[in-house]
């Protein structure tokens, strides 16, 4: 494996097939945490957190459910860690920052059932990703996650400073700049060749 390879993964889950914008995976958070820049960039720093863990226990999971003939089993496991680490990261934030706790409120629990995060386990194992590239992948997915939902979040701090007809204020001018930055990552589908 090359470095070339390690950076097309990763610019290719950041950016090309971005979770959020490109499959259209945890929009839940995306549009729940979004409001305000700082809350955005600290739910994707745990999200890129759980999507690392998930990783390496996906990797790892798969290989050995694959030594033992049941690769059944996967689906569950998968959850099964996910939900196990999501419960540490809530742990360690509530421990540590409880202002963010409070302020993520139930979207931290909900990193549990973000399907991207399932997604990401999913699509390593069935691209074959060794671990290296897995974990590679892993950190582009968070880090695209993330770029989503600071963006987002910077729109929405700038567009609380403008007027706007009341009939385009809340969930509908969200959704329309959600699309409008979907469309604009269409842009890098060309970008590793």
């Amino acid at each position: 494996m090359t470095e070339e390879a390690l950076w097309t993964t990763f610019i290719n889950a950041c950016l090309i097939n971005n979770f959020v914008l490109a499959y259209f995976l945890g929009i839940c958070p995306f549009l729940g945490v979004s409001g305000k820049m700082e809350t955005a960039t600290r739910m994707g720093v745990a999200v890129i957190f759980v999507m690392l863990v998930a990783s390496a226990s996906a990797f790892g999971i798969h290989h050995l459910l694959v030594a033992i003939d049941a690769p059944y089993l996967q689906l569950i496991s998968f959850i099964a860690v996910i939900a196990s680490t999501v419960q540490l990261v809530e742990m360690f934030i509530k421990k540590v920052s409880p202002t963010l706790f409070r302020a993520l409120g139930i979207f931290l629990p909900l990193i549990t059932t973000n399907c991207a995060i399932l997604a990401l386990a999913l699509f390593q194992t069935n691209k074959g990703y060794g671990l290296v590239q897995s974990l590679v992948y892993a950190l582009g997915a968070g880090v695209g996650f993330t770029l989503a939902l600071v963006l987002l979040a910077g729109i929405r701090e700038r567009l609380e400073l403008v007027e706007l007809p009341d009939i385009v204020r809340g969930t509908a001018i969200t959704l329309a700049i959600a699309g409008i930055l979907s469309v604009s990552f269409m842009g890098f589908a060309g970008l590793t060749g």
